[in-house]
């Protein structure tokens, strides 16, 4: 089984067994906490808020359909049928689009691209999700929708983020109970150096052109019912004009 397959084995099985409640997912928080704080970031900053959105990673849909009360054609896109399905599930009034892409592999990137011309790209916690061998692949994916004129903006877990996480990983009484799962099914979230991501989107031939931090907000809570909200950090890459 290649590194794809396998990886994409893991996420059908995942969203397979996922209930279809918003929330019932570790990362599926409500978009006031998630989308609604990236957009007050990357909006400002597109060269072109017309062109076509990308939530890359889309999951079940919750941001995409955020995304698509605030600009004017959006795609969700995911490796997983079975997230496409949830998506679909979701949004009966068809708020935007779904369908299934793999962003590692080149010839699916390239058709999206031919069909939608440039376009935004946003992505929530993906490239620390994926295998090693497909970073750099979904770093050129994302240089290839968004062209010259296009932006993307991603949020990825910190460093800081996998002592937190292995330690309710090992936690006498188990993982909580919304995080079993990602390890169960072998899509535990992979340690990224911080510097590591900005080096994928150079090495793809994009720039980026602001950073900072953010608190990534989870739907589940620790044993004493504080909410689990784990250090991340944000990027703006494109081309520079």
């Amino acid at each position: 089984m290649s590194v794809t397959s396998r990886y994409r084995h893991a996420w059908e099985g995942f969203w397979r067994e996922a209930p279809d409640e918003q929330g019932a997912v570790f990362w599926d928080a409500e978009p006031g906490v998630t989308a609604a704080v990236h957009v007050a970031l990357f909006e400002p900053r597109l060269t072109d808020p017309g062109l076509p959105m990308v939530d890359l990673g889309c999951g079940n849909g919750t941001q995409t359909r955020f995304l698509a009360q605030r600009f004017p054609r959006v795609l969700g896109v995911d490796i997983a049928e079975a997230a496409v399905e949830h998506a679909r599930h979701a949004d009966p009034a068809g708020q935007a689009h779904y369908r299934l892409l793999d962003g590692a592999e080149k010839s699916e990137v390239e058709a999206l691209h031919a069909e939608l011309g440039e376009a935004n790209v946003y992505m929530r916690g993906v490239l620390h999700q994926c295998e090693p061998d497909d970073r750099q692949p979904m770093a050129d994916a994302i240089a290839t929708l968004v062209g010259s004129r296009g932006r993307a903006f991603l949020v990825e877990l910190s460093e800081a983020a996998g002592p937190i996480l292995g330690g309710l990983a090992q936690s006498p009484s188990g993982p909580p109970a919304k995080l079993a799962p990602v390890f169960r099914h072998g899509i535990a979230p992979g340690e990224v150096a911080d510097d590591a991501i900005p080096e994928y989107l150079r090495n793809a031939g994009l720039t980026v052109l602001a950073s900072g931090q953010l608190p990534l907000t989870t739907t589940e809570f620790t044993s004493d019912g504080e909410r689990i909200v784990l250090p991340s950090r944000w990027l703006l890459a494109g081309r520079e004009s």
